[in-house]
């Protein structure tokens, strides 16, 4: 399932699928939100899909410590 990862240090990815594997997130097709593009923030990207505004920077796979996620927001677009 698609979802938009919050992590700490400000960073903000849009996921294809992800793997848990105890204390790390293997998340892959990922893009790195660098401008949101939106007038209703990321819950705008997750209901809709990226704007016309929105910037998306490919990075392919990322491992994420779970700790650091500070929320997700699943993607119904």
């Amino acid at each position: 399932m698609r979802k938009i990862y919050v992590v700490e240090s400000g960073w903000v990815f849009l996921a294809d699928n992800a793997v848990d594997s105890g204390e790390t997130l293997f998340l892959s097709g990922v893009s790195v939100i660098r401008s949101w593009g939106t007038t209703k923030g990321l819950g705008e990207i997750a209901l809709n899909g990226p704007t016309r505004e929105t910037v998306l920077d490919a990075c392919g796979q990322v491992d994420v410590p779970k700790g650091k996620i500070l929320f997700t927001i699943p993607c119904v677009y």
